[in-house]
């Protein structure tokens, strides 16, 4: 199973010798991917990063899309070829992309989600909000919600507990949440503590 994700990622993958760079979209649902045995350096961005030459909600919401390689260790992104990055490497590989204009950051995705004032009107908020992350400011609070959820659950906090401390209606809207974001239920995700 895999969460819903307001998040994109890059992933790089190497099986085989042979190395897939994949752009993956933020999920809007919880859902199953296929178990491969390979290695992968995964890279999350923050919310607010974006790449300004595509659109986050219609290219790369719910998808993974694999990039075009140019050889065994480089692929094309925008109109340019990049060395695939190492664990050692990703920050600069970060920074070219940066300096490269092909990643942009919106600082005001951090600041409506950290409820600081704003003289911007709604529709201009919803505007960017889409543009750089792909989702609503709504949906990305319930996937965050529903994941703070999952913790407490983990944790050994009681499915009512959870449920009033985060503000669902009641046990039913819990478990739709969690089964919708995260893909299991509550009794799923519950682990009482053990002392």
């Amino acid at each position: 199973m895999r969460p819903a994700e307001a998040n994109w990622h890059m992933v790089f993958v190497k099986e085989n010798d042979n190395l897939y760079p994949i752009l993956t979209g933020t999920f809007s649902s919880a859902g199953t991917i296929p178990f491969i045995s390979a290695e992968i350096l995964w890279i999350r961005f923050k919310l607010g990063v974006f790449m300004p030459h595509l659109s986050m909600k219609k290219t790369l919401a719910n998808t993974e899309t694999i990039l075009p390689t140019a050889s065994n260790q480089k692929f094309w992104i925008k109109s340019e070829t990049l060395e695939m990055p190492t664990f050692d490497n990703a920050d600069t590989f970060i920074n070219r992309l940066i300096h490269s204009e092909i990643l942009t950051y919106d600082p005001l995705i951090d600041d409506i989600l950290n409820e600081l004032p704003t003289n911007l009107s709604p529709r201009t908020i919803r505007h960017r909000f889409i543009q750089a992350t792909g989702l609503s400011q709504k949906h990305i609070r319930q996937i965050q919600r529903a994941r703070q959820a999952e913790i407490y659950l983990q944790q050994g906090k009681s499915i009512l507990d959870t449920t009033y401390e985060l503000g669902y209606y009641d046990q039913s809207h819990l478990t739709k949440s969690l089964r919708n974001y995260i893909g299991f239920t509550p009794s799923q995700l519950f682990r009482p503590n053990r002392s």
